[in-house]
């Protein structure tokens, strides 16, 4: 029977647990060869030690599939250089980059220290610029050289990002800018170089929504033993590896939130209500002109964590 992967190489970032390490499972399961990146890193960054990707390769190497173990920092722009250097020297080619390495360093904006700051936006958002700048860079080659082939990025946002939260200004910022980024690899790669693009902001539980107190609560909640876990972080990789296949019909440049059995598209960005005067507004015409926006601004939206936060209030 024929495997959605067959003959695919993909990386896949922060591989070595949660939902990053499902969709390496998958993707071998699936045919490809694999590269598991992983730092070994707490959850703030802070640490590093064994890199679990080892273990993720031994797992799918005892199923059959074949893999290599990447350690490299995809936060560093040499090590996200050697990180696809690793899949070609090992596999020759790379179809599919799946960045989904991140860590978090929650804090109310008035306490957030710049350090806090700058350790979020530099992992979770230079690391994906990283990684995917070096792949651009092999893929236009071989586009350019005639050896064109269906190419695929996967960028990992958040409802963080999309919804806003309390106590993330740092990582929700990063991850609203992840999503836009997965937009801009659409532009600049897909008509010139067929590389498609897409975020996705899942919804599982893993070690970054365990250790944030209300979505511990909703999201990290254990099913019933003998019911379906709606929350495992198995539920959001069909999905990704759905994209990652060639021939996918998904149009590159949209986003998601992937959650259980749920599928979510985004539209972001669309142009709700528009006033024009046609010239230079003064401030009393703004003050009547303006109950236009003013009524087309509707309510805050509702992440999961808040809805869950309020029924249980």
């Amino acid at each position: 029977m024929t495997k959605r992967l067959d003959g695919r190489v993909i990386i896949v970032t922060g591989a070595g647990r949660g939902i990053g390490k499902e969709y390496a499972l998958l993707a071998a399961a699936q045919g490809a060869k694999v590269v598991v990146n992983d730092l070994g890193a707490s959850l703030d960054g802070a640490t590093i030690g064994q890199s679990p990707a080892d273990e993720v390769v031994e797992e799918i190497r005892s199923a059959g599939g074949v893999a290599v173990a990447d350690g490299n920092d995809v936060s560093s722009w040499d090590g996200s250089k050697a990180l696809i250097d690793r899949a070609l020297d090992e596999f020759g080619d790379l179809h599919v980059l799946v960045n989904n390495a991140g860590i978090m360093r929650d804090r109310m904006l008035f306490n957030m220290s710049v350090e806090e700051w700058d350790a979020v936006i530099a992992v979770n958002l230079r690391g994906h610029f990283c990684p995917t700048r070096h792949a651009a860079e092999y893929w236009r080659g071989q586009s350019k050289a005639g050896r064109n082939a269906d190419r695929v990025v996967i960028a990992t946002s958040s409802v963080s990002g999309l919804h806003g939260s309390v106590g993330q200004a740092n990582y929700g910022t990063a991850k609203a800018g992840i999503a836009t980024f997965a937009q801009l690899v659409d532009r600049e790669l897909n008509e010139r170089y067929g590389v498609r693009s897409y975020a996705i902001a899942p919804g599982a539980r893993t070690r970054l929504t365990l250790s944030t107190p209300h979505a511990a609560k909703t999201v990290g909640l254990q099913a019933p033993e003998g019911e379906w876990d709606a929350k495992s972080p198995a539920n959001v990789a069909p999905f990704v590896i759905w994209l990652a296949a060639e021939g996918c019909p998904m149009p590159s440049g949209n986003v998601f939130g992937v959650a259980g059995g749920r599928v979510d598209l985004y539209h972001a960005w669309r142009k709700a209500v528009t006033i024009d005067g046609e010239h230079r507004w003064t401030l009393d015409e703004l003050d009547e002109a303006a109950k236009e926006l003013i009524a087309g601004v509707g309510g805050r939206s509702t992440t999961v964590v808040e809805s869950a936060t309020k029924a249980g209030a």
